[in-house]
């Protein structure tokens, strides 16, 4: 971004940077002659010389100008000042779609009321002869009052016809070069995962192609993921071509089993998805009317089938006396999260993603938008001896208004059964979504013990800071609840966990492997039902290298839980270590659905995709998991493995600068934790300071750091495959 605030460009002052792309750098801007604010896209000088790079950037110029309408960006002027050629646009305060998939898929109603704006937009380019070519979220705005809008019309295809013996077509004030060579015969533009067959083939793309974009759009706004990506671009490609898209239950999900009668989304969206053109729309106006249709004819009664509600719960306010039961009241919304998230017909926002917002006192329309939920409960609890009080409130998103409220004045002895009672209102009052569930069904209590059940609470509040200091805390709140209650499955599932982590990434040798072996043994003999523990036993195996075993109790546990995370991460991590990257990325990109807040699969994602030789994909994870960590370490200065990972990014994205300075703080917070000085290692050696990386991965190594099949398949250390001093470290 290299234009500083107050700079001018023809009549327009730049004011701050907003972005960059491969397309250009884009800034807010002040029109001096009328007074407003402006987007103003620069093409960088080192390729404003290339001819077919400026060509596209005026084609996009022409294409955007050439019509005006509210679901597509206005374009206000075109110039050229010092060898700079600039486009200059209305100013959109918002995000893109895909900043918005991030959080959660969307709620099916608004997803095709999207879909409409879009398809009015597409209406209004294509009867002017424009086909985009490139529809993607990224390339997809959200207004803040939830309107829609196409962006950046580079791959833009421009078809109008033009006289015999005319020059050139004026569109939109600026002229288009008849001339101007058409696409070849397989000649692939856009991109991949929203292409049309057509478009995979290399045969010219008309209108239709863009409206197949759009039916990828709308699955991946109601299911969270585009329908046809596969682990590489050749497989999605054959996905695209050869495989029918899955068929979307009522509940917006893809169906697992036989599929149900098929739902108005369903269909909307399977012939948006159909291979041959001519069995899709005729016309985006078709589709805003088939929508129109289906909305005047069933509104509600679609939106309800095709998604579920979805609600988030915030950690409550402590009330007590004495302040002090703070891992109580964590401990209660945690469990009413695991609660609610069995009910059928519910969606819940994850611990994660809802914590993020603990102590918040704004509205709560931005927490339910940021959280992509329509309902949020939030409470307090006063705890004081034995005797316990919560107050409760379910808050509509939308209108700010009170769903249900609640006081429950009870025994501590009665923690259990007040739970169970707050999940059945809360499921009640959304819309009654319990459907014919009886009360107690899915509410077994944890452990007959309350003294076991707050040390279990404890523990999981130390465990979630994931340092070590708090891990070893975490582990002995696990033994002191396993002890006092011995048939507590979650108390060895927790201690099971505290020990492997501790065992994978920081201390523990042999004694916490053995351990680790043992709880998560005692836990999965205790519930093997639940995929928590089942996932607890695949992380001990799998720290042990015992990989087959390990698979098979991964697989267990998705199996019972597609989205846990735990189960994904660590299962993408045995991967990769095995050597089996493509399996490695496809799990990292789930767990990277399961849980968007998190900035480790992103990441991580990003070096196996680089390690496939998969450069688009890498880059395109990397920023993601970097946006993730940066909000994350301001809210979480003392993060070391934030710093670290965040910084293993950053040098990969070329800000090398940022990587190294976040080393020295990763460095700062962990000096002698092995963990954090491998993956310092790896910044110093993705930055060219090669005897640094080897000085760290040896201090590393001694202070315990093993995992040499990671290190062998790490593409951090490719500049040091052929050291000496690199060669020994990974020798058997």
């Amino acid at each position: 971004m290299g234009l500083p605030s107050g700079t001018r460009l023809g009549p327009y002052e730049i004011v701050a940077a907003l972005g960059s792309g491969g397309m250009g750098e884009v800034y807010r801007a002040r029109d001096t002659r009328l007074g407003r604010e402006v987007a103003l896209k620069v093409l960088p000088s080192d390729v404003a010389t290339n001819p077919d790079r400026l060509r596209r950037f005026e084609q996009e110029a022409r294409a955007a100008s050439a019509i005006s309408h509210p679901n597509l960006l206005a374009v206000f002027d075109i110039g050229e000042q010092d060898g700079l050629r600039y486009l200059v646009t209305e100013l959109l305060e918002g995000e893109t779609l895909r900043d918005r998939l991030e959080r959660g898929p969307i709620a099916a109603q608004k997803a095709l009321e999207l879909t409409a704006e879009l398809a009015r937009g597409l209406a209004a380019a294509h009867e002017r002869g424009i086909v985009h070519r490139d529809l993607k979220p990224e390339n997809l705005f959200l207004t803040r009052d939830c309107h829609s809008k196409i962006l950046d019309f580079g791959l833009a295809k421009v078809t109008l016809s033009t006289s015999p013996g005319e020059v050139a077509t004026q569109v939109g004030g600026f002229r288009t070069d008849p001339q101007t060579p058409r696409t070849e015969p397989g000649l692939v533009f856009g991109t991949v995962t929203y292409m049309s067959p057509e478009q995979v083939r290399g045969q010219p793309a008309d209108a239709r192609s863009d409206l197949f974009a759009l039916g990828v759009i709308l699955v991946e706004m109601v299911t969270g993921h585009p329908p046809f990506r596969r682990a590489s671009t050749a497989e999605t490609m054959v996905a695209i071509l050869k495989e029918e898209p899955p068929r979307l239950q009522a509940s917006g999900h893809p169906a697992t089993q036989t599929p149900p009668a098929p739902s108005a989304l369903d269909r909307i969206a399977r012939r948006l998805l159909a291979k041959a053109p001519a069995d899709r729309y005729p016309s985006a106006r078709a589709l805003v009317s088939e929508i129109e249709n289906q909305s005047s004819a069933s509104g509600a009664r679609l939106a309800a089938a095709a998604t579920p509600p979805a609600i988030a719960v915030l950690p409550f306010a402590d009330m007590s006396p004495a302040r002090d039961q703070d891992y109580f009241c964590e401990g209660m919304a945690e469990e009413l999260i695991h609660a609610l998230a069995r009910l059928p017909g519910l969606r819940v926002a994850s611990r994660t993603a809802a914590f993020q917002f603990k102590g918040h006192t704004g509205n709560m329309r931005e927490v339910g938008e940021r959280l992509g939920v329509e309902s949020v409960l939030e409470g307090s609890v006063r705890k004081s001896g034995e005797r316990l009080r919560i107050t409760l409130q379910l808050v509509d998103v939308a209108s700010g208004y009170q769903q249900w409220t609640g006081r429950y004045d009870r025994e501590l002895a009665d923690v259990f059964e007040v739970q169970e009672e707050i999940a059945v209102a809360v499921a009640q009052a959304l819309r009654g979504v319990l459907g014919g569930i009886e009360r107690g069904a899915s509410f077994a209590a944890p452990t007959r013990s309350v003294e076991a059940y707050e040390c279990y609470l404890r523990g999981r509040q130390f465990f979630y800071r994931f340092d070590k200091k708090s891990l070893l805390l975490a582990r002995e709140m696990f033994r002191r609840a396993a002890e006092i209650d011995p048939d507590y499955a979650l108390a060895y599932a927790g201690l099971a966990d505290c020990a492997a982590f501790l065992r994978g990434m920081w201390v523990g040798g042999e004694e916490s492997l053995a351990e680790a072996d043992r709880a998560s043994r005692r836990a999965l003999e205790l519930a093997p039902g639940l995929a928590s523990t089942h996932a607890s036993r695949g992380l001990a195996l799998y720290l042990s290298r015992s990989y087959p075993e390990a698979e098979a109790e991964f697989e267990v546990a998705l199996g019972l839980d597609p989205m846990l995370f735990e189960a994904l991460y660590f299962f993408a991590r045995m991967r990769f270590e095995q050597g089996r990257v493509a399996e490695a990325a496809a799990l990292f990109e789930r767990a990277m659905g399961a849980r968007p807040e998190d900035y480790q699969a992103p990441i991580l994602l990003g070096m196996a995709r680089h390690s496939l030789g998969q450069e688009e994909q890498s880059l395109q994870a990397l920023r993601r998991g970097l946006d993730v960590v940066s909000r994350h370490v301001t809210l979480n200065p003392d993060d070391a493995r934030a710093f670290y990972l965040g910084g293993l990014a950053s040098v990969r994205l070329g800000e090398r600068e940022q990587g190294l300075a976040w080393a020295a703080r990763a460095l700062e917070l962990e000096p002698a934790e092995p963990v954090a000085i491998y993956n310092v290692a790896g910044i110093y050696a993705l930055s060219g300071e090669s005897d640094r990386a080897l000085d760290c991965l040896e201090r590393a190594m001694s202070g315990g750091w093993g995992r040499k099949e990671w290190l062998a398949q790490d593409s951090d250390f490719e500049s040091l495959r052929g050291h000496p001093r690199f060669a020994a470290l990974i020798a058997p």
